[in-house]
């Protein structure tokens, strides 16, 4: 294409004629650029240097100078004044608003904040995020709701930082030593509270202002102390709040902000009455902006929202009536397993679906999360009782990596914001459908994708009401098989020995050889077996479909007419079976057509089974491929619960009296070993 003169381009006239000729050259060039080779060539280089977010500030070199003005004689051939520093920047950031509409450019967002917000990464706002900025901003009072997972904290602690320093907030806060708190944040854990605090701490560090984090279970004086000395933002559970209150160590006088996060769960932990006993300390309502955050509006919520924040509050509700409440990044999948299979099962699933990654395991109890971390290599327990400062500790290894593997009671259920947990597991489900909501998202976090398993009963538990409640379409698998396990475990022992230096090959290739020629098994067959072994799978054993119980078989029972009770199934075994072969049966459950019933027995009694329903007219016996559709029946202290007809119901994970893991006895011998006999 023929360069255009510089001097032609720079020449200026006022003239009509020649402003008309400008316009048309301008809409000529304009033009040209749909088909024009090298201005596509170009317009590609720009899209991929925003896709990239890099907003660099160029400085003119000649060569970057000659490149400027080509483009610039191609693009608009009227005026090739050289773009100022500050002008290129700001047109990058044009392209990035008009590209991503909630670009963080394009916010109310000064620089300090933007620049903590850049090096985490974060170049654009969450969903509800960018719906609640502007208006918490402008001053008024909010209902945030977005699904667990999707960046609540920010949405209030950016526009509060912004409105403290630079808004409405600004003018009559007051500063130096001593003064009260600006900003009051309610949270139902101290794990939550820790992690918001630290947020206010490097955001609000960055606006030049002070946090503090009080809880329960942590020394008074240095919280005492932090408080008399001043500080901007007071974070912590009501509990602990409530007391400084009462001691006169928080004034309330002049704060700005009250924030209440987690607002589901203060109900649900039972903080009714000090919540509201806290908001009600504010005497002058129309000087205090008051913010909820919550995943879900039950009605105490609801009730609060009304009684302490002002009539014209907005509700930004990103979840509505939509049916699907948890986690749309999230695989849901519910396993069927008896309590007494629980250690079995659990590392396999970790070895199938955690991806090298982070797990989190929810149980009901303490105990049992006590016993099984003792249980699991390398995991480690959390939960109400053990001291603050090793709950801190643990925390930290889990984020950190030192650990992979946490597992947990409720404590943990709110409160851990870790985006790179890959795997939850619930050793059962939860007694309401939000404590499901808000365990599951523990994963899939921040964009993130992860998978929520949950093990379950299927005479004790009613999954289709979770399902029914959160929205959640659940896969239904069973334990995992040993090709899934093999193929999981595989991939890495084989990185592991192809990362073996090339240096050991000399001196065990005659080994190799040797084994070669004298095991009778081909190179890849050894292979394998070598795999094998380096993953400490040196036996695979079949797994129940029904309970996940290693070494046992599912069997379906049909009797030519409907089954309607377990006691009904037990009797027509009795008729062809001896007294010692019914008693070995587990886990009698009805399937839901009401035609027939299926249980398990031990691998070696299958052929027993088979053979005696030539015993009885009109019964049929046969082994389960896939686990058809079963009752399901609300948890209860039962004849048919645990291990067999009259055993089990009694241990923690199952919520029974007896103690852990009750029926360790079982026919694989207990924890037999797959890593040296020692493990599992």
């Amino acid at each position: 294409m023929p360069s255009i003169s510089l001097t032609n381009t720079t020449t200026a006239t006022n003239s009509p004629d020649s402003k008309k000729e400008k316009k048309m050259k301008k809409k000529v060039a304009l033009e040209s650029q749909e088909t024009d080779p090298l201005m596509v060539s170009i317009k590609k280089e720009k899209k991929k240097e925003k896709e990239k977010k890099k907003r660099k500030a160029v400085e003119f070199d000649d060569e970057e100078e000659e490149r400027s003005e080509t483009s610039s004689e191609l693009c608009e051939p009227v005026n090739l004044k050289k773009k100022s520093k500050k002008a290129k920047v700001e047109e990058e950031e044009e392209e990035v608003k008009a590209e991503d509409p909630n670009a963080v450019t394009r916010f109310r967002i000064s620089e300090p904040l933007r620049e903590v917000l850049k090096k985490r990464g974060i170049e654009a706002l969450f969903p509800i995020q960018a719906r609640t900025f502007e208006d918490i901003l402008n001053g008024g009072d909010l209902v945030g709701r977005a699904r667990t997972g999707q960046g609540k904290t920010l949405a209030f602690v950016l526009p509060i930082l912004e409105s403290l320093v630079n808004g409405l907030a600004k003018a009559s806060r007051k500063t130096g030593y001593g003064r009260p708190p600006s900003v009051l944040v309610l949270l139902p854990t101290r794990e939550l509270a820790t992690q918001v605090f630290d947020d206010f701490k490097v955001y609000g560090g960055a606006m030049g202002l002070d946090s503090c984090c009080v809880y329960g279970g942590a020394s008074y004086q240095p919280q005492e102390f932090a408080l008399k000395r001043g500080v901007d933002v007071v974070v912590g559970t009501p509990g602990r709040i409530k007391d400084h209150i009462e001691k006169g160590n928080i004034d309330l006088s002049l704060l700005k902000f009250r924030v209440l996060d987690e607002a589901d769960e203060m109900l649900r932990m039972g903080f009714v009455e000090d919540v509201e006993l806290i908001l009600g300390k504010v005497k002058d309502v129309n000087k205090v902006q008051t913010l909820l955050f919550s995943a879900t509006l039950p009605g105490w919520v609801k009730q609060i929202s009304s009684k302490f924040l002002k009539p014209t509050k907005k509700t930004i509700d990103l979840v509505g009536n939509e049916k699907m409440k948890a986690s749309t990044n999230v695989r849901h999948i519910v396993l069927p397993c008896s309590t007494s299979a629980i250690p079995q099962v659990i590392p396999d699933i970790i070895r199938c679906y955690a991806s090298g990654g982070r797990t989190i395991i929810f149980t009901e109890k303490r105990e049992s999360a006590n016993e099984l971390s003792g249980l699991l290599p390398g995991a480690r327990a959390l939960h109400g009782e053990i001291q603050q400062s090793q709950r801190e500790v643990t925390l930290s290894g889990f984020r950190s990596g030192k650990f992979l593997t946490l597992v947990a009671t409720n404590v943990a259920a709110r409160g851990l914001d870790i985006n790179d947990v890959q795997l939850i597991i619930q050793c059962e489900p939860p007694n309401d459908v939000e404590a499901y909501i808000h365990r599951s998202g523990r994963t899939g976090r921040a964009g993130n994708s992860g998978v929520a398993v949950m093990l379950y009963d299927p005479r004790r538990s009613n999954i289709s009401k979770i399902q029914r409640e959160s929205g959640v379409k659940f896969e239904h698998i069973t334990a995992p098989k040993a090709e899934d396990i093999a193929k999981a475990v595989g991939v890495e022992a084989a990185e592991t020995i192809i990362q073996v230096s090339d240096s050991v090959i000399p001196a065990f290739k005659s080994a190799a050889e040797d084994l070669l020629n004298t095991s009778g098994l081909s190179a890849v067959e050894l292979l394998a077996k070598a795999l094998a072994k380096a993953t400490g799978y040196t036996e695979i054993k079949s797994r129940s479909l029904l309970s996940s119980m290693e070494n046992h078989v599912t069997l379906l029972l049909e009797s030519g007419k409907p089954i309607y009770t377990p006691s009904f199934a037990f009797s027509v075994l009795r008729r062809i079976l001896p007294e010692d072969k019914v008693e070995s049966v587990t886990g009698m459950t009805l399937t839901t057509d009401g035609n027939g019933a299926v249980f398990d027995v031990k691998k070696e009694d299958v052929d027993a089974f088979l053979a005696a329903q030539e015993n009885g007219a009109g019964v049929n016996i046969e082994v389960v491929k896939t686990l058809p559709s079963l009752q399901e029946r609300e948890q209860q202290r039962g004849r048919f619960g645990g291990g067999g007809r009259g055993r089990g119901g009694g241990n923690r994970f199952s919520g029974g009296r007896g103690g852990g893991f009750s029926d360790r006895r079982n026919s694989s011998g207990g924890f037999k070993g797959r890593n040296n006999g020692n493990k599992w």
